[in-house]
Formats: structure tokens, C-alpha cells, sequence
């Protein structure tokens, strides 16, 4: 029996999680049944969530449960994208060595961007803001992010590093964040990978967040710039646009059924206006499927 590839196993199980989880299910409003991750004020975003629904449920064989409010579906969504990310990217070792650290940080989580090794000098600019209330007022806190997901590598020791051949010895090489310190000198903080913002859905101006969370990111680092991805379960095609369009911030946007979404716009009537939109950011790579992530991070 040919066995099943990672990502499609994979995939399955994230849509089953959600699912389970009360994260994608049929919810009423205003009096009717839409899907969760629908805007019962827009006929479109209703047809194309129904037709998401469908589908998912077909290939899951699951029974949708009610779905959980608004802040514990974000959550939930949250908890499912890093355990996707934890099912996938660590197999691909192959294709990107390294010691992973893969974590769902939350808002309460003391870990920031400050943490790893390109924003390390945030911490003293925060010592320095706390102290001085003519800063605090200057600078407040605009240039901390916290991202709803991290992947980060740990650095290396020295037998890692030298491991099939001699690469570094006591002479060389002392200032690259890939190397751990020799024992008894304070060790180095991990490298931020990739920053992944979670959005369950678009509804409010709180998903371009992202992009101002993306664009802190690039001017605050010292070093190499990390992945910046967002994953939704968005069906609105205008509205994935509003963020998935343009270069320069967020490297893209990802979305949880994008197959799902594409045959479900496709299938509307009279709206293809709204199925080249989705087919422009496909072929433009700016809007892929969730199952693409773990590859594109082994970049």
C-alpha cells in the first residue's frame, strides 16, 4: 500500500482539528445557518463559506459541532496552524537542517520578538523607554511585536558545526548567531525563522496588523529578515486581497482550504470578477495553500 504523502495527511488532519475544535462549523446568525468563517451580512462570503463547508466536511468525514465565540475561534485557529507547522516542517530535515523551535506564543506569552537574535537589542531599547518617560511618550511600545506563531533555530555547537569536516575553530567565526558560545560564557538566543500571524478571519482593520507587525519586523532587525506569513480561513476574496496584494511586507498569505475556496468561487454565478481575483493572486504568489507553508519555510 503506497503510503500518503506528509502534507495531504497533514492537511487532513488540520481540517479535522478544526473541525473537532469548533473552529469550522455551522453557526446561526441573525436567524440563519452560515458557516463559521462566514460574514452573514455578505451573500458572498455566505456562498463561498457553504461551499468551503461542503467540501471539507466531505473530505473529513466529520460531523461539524457548534462552533465555538469569536475570540476562542481565533485561539483555537492559532493552536491549529502551530500544531500543523509541528506535524510538517521538523520532517523536512532534508531540506532544512536545524534544531526547531516551534511555538504558539499568545498574548499573555513574555516571549516577544526581543527574544531571538536579530531584535536582541530591543531589550535594552525597552530598559531604556521604561526608565525615561520622555521616550515612553516618544516611542511607546510601536516597535515590539508579538507574533501569534514563531519559528526559530537554535544555534549550533561547535561538534555540530564540525561535525562531517573541520568548519571553525577558537580563530574564526566568532560572531555569527549560528554558533553557541563555548561553556561557561552566556549562551546565544535562538534565530527568529519565520513570524506567522493566524487570522481566523478578515473582519475588522485588526488583520492589517499583520502588515504593521511585517513592516516592524524589516526595520527593527540586525541580520537576516525572518519569514513573515498569515494564515486565514478568510472566504471574502476582496478581502484577502486587501492583504495578500502588493510586495514588501508579508511574504504571503496562506489560507487554510485554498483549493476549497478556489472551486467555491468559481462555481459562483455571474461573479467572475471575483474568481479572476482569486486566480490573479494565485498565479501572482501572493495567496497559497496552508499545505505550501512548510515547504516555502525550507527556503
Amino acid at each position: 500500500m503506497e503510503q500518503e504523502a506528509l502534507l495531504a495527511q497533514a492537511r487532513k488532519t488540520f481540517h479535522t482539528r478544526l473541525i473537532d475544535w469548533g473552529v469550522l462549523g455551522y453557526t446561526v446568525k441573525k436567524g440563519v445557518s452560515v458557516a463559521s468563517n462566514a460574514d452573514v451580512s455578505q451573500a458572498v462570503s455566505k456562498a463561498i463559506g457553504d461551499g468551503i463547508m461542503s467540501r471539507v466536511l466531505d473530505e473529513s468525514q466529520r460531523q461539524p459541532r457548534e462552533p465555538l465565540s469569536g475570540q476562542g475561534l481565533g485561539a483555537q485557529f492559532e493552536v491549529a496552524v502551530c500544531d500543523f507547522i509541528a506535524d510538517t516542517f521538523p520532517h523536512l530535515g532534508h531540506l532544512r537542517p536545524g534544531d526547531w523551535m516551534i511555538k504558539r506564543l499568545g498574548n499573555k506569552n513574555a516571549v516577544t520578538e526581543k527574544s531571538f537574535a536579530q531584535y536582541e537589542h530591543l531589550a535594552k531599547l525597552a530598559e531604556a523607554v521604561q526608565s525615561d518617560p520622555v521616550l515612553q511618550a516618544a516611542l511607546g511600545n510601536d516597535y515590539v511585536v508579538a507574533p501569534d506563531i514563531i519559528v526559530a533555530r537554535r544555534p549550533e555547537t561547535d561538534g555540530n558545526i564540525n561535525a562531517p569536516f573541520p568548519v571553525v575553530d577558537d580563530a574564526v567565526a566568532g560572531l555569527s548567531d549560528l554558533r553557541q558560545r563555548p561553556a561557561g560564557e552566556p549562551q546565544r538566543v535562538p534565530i527568529l525563522h519565520a513570524s506567522i500571524s493566524a487570522k481566523w478571519t478578515m473582519r475588522s482593520d485588526r488583520a492589517q496588523n499583520s502588515r504593521t507587525e511585517a513592516l516592524n519586523l524589516i526595520r527593527n532587525r540586525k541580520g537576516q529578515t525572518p519569514h513573515i506569513v498569515v494564515v486565514t480561513g478568510e472566504p471574502s476574496p476582496s478581502r484577502l486581497a486587501s492583504l495578500a496584494l502588493g510586495t514588501g511586507d508579508i511574504d504571503c498569505l496562506y489560507h487554510a482550504f485554498l483549493p476549497e475556496l478556489v472551486a467555491s468561487v468559481d462555481e459562483l454565478e455571474g461573479r467572475e470578477d471575483l474568481a479572476e481575483l482569486v486566480h490573479t493572486l494565485v498565479d501572482g504568489k501572493r495567496l497559497k495553500d496552508i499545505a505550501d507553508l512548510p515547504l516555502d519555510l525550507a527556503i
